[in-house]
């Protein structure tokens, strides 16, 4: 699943931001300018993969890789992948629950 050639350490994790839409609910277009702005305040991620110390004092349910999640607004980093597409790096700690697919 980890395409994007990057390796969290320690107590990072790697996550792919969900994308934002390009038209508003009304069907107008949104400037991609503004995109990118709402794009880094998205909260709704996917976990790629996370380092050796990640989640080792956390209690309770513990996040997977592919685990859809909820992150921090504007947590952690942008870095781009060898794959061309742009991730997060952030903390363990950045993660604010796990969403349980139905």
């Amino acid at each position: 699943m980890n395409k994007s050639g990057l390796h969290p350490v320690e107590f990072k994790i790697l996550v792919k931001l969900d994308t934002v839409d390009e038209k508003s609910s009304g069907g107008i277009f949104i400037p991609a300018t503004l995109r990118d702005k709402q794009q880094m305040m998205q909260v709704e991620a996917t976990l790629i993969a996370f380092g050796g110390n990640a989640f080792e004092d956390w209690e309770g349910s513990v996040p997977r890789v592919g685990d859809h999640i909820y992150v921090g607004r504007a947590a952690g980093y942008e870095v781009r992948g060898v794959d061309g597409e742009k991730y997060q790096l952030m903390n363990d700690k950045d993660i604010a629950a796990i969403i349980e697919e139905t």
